[in-house]
């Protein structure tokens, strides 16, 4: 089915649901189709996956020194060397009005 630009403003949400059933929408600029609107496939009916709860339980594990910031070294080794180079925030070198 067509519609003009006003049309199609008007009722969109009939366009919509003509596409949602399989019809062919056009949208037409004077006597010239400009837009075609088409369902997504797939779009609303297929269920989200399953995903259990806790599936990791116990799968996972780290030490004591996982979350403890790196070393200088660390950092350098890594390409982060630039950090070590940057005052610390709260330092008395980074107070206002010095």
């Amino acid at each position: 089915m067509a519609y003009t630009v006003h049309q199609a403003k008007t009722q969109f949400s009939k366009l919509l649901k003509e596409a949602e059933a399989g019809k062919e929408v056009v949208v037409m600029r004077g006597k010239k189709p400009v837009a075609k609107i088409i369902p997504i496939q797939g779009s609303g009916s297929e269920p989200a996956p399953f995903r259990l709860m806790g599936a990791f339980a116990g799968k996972v594990s780290w030490t004591e020194g996982t979350f403890a910031p790196l070393t200088d070294d660390e950092l350098k080794e890594l390409g982060w060397g630039y950090m070590t180079e940057a005052p610390l925030v709260g330092s008395e070198d980074d107070a206002p009005g010095q």
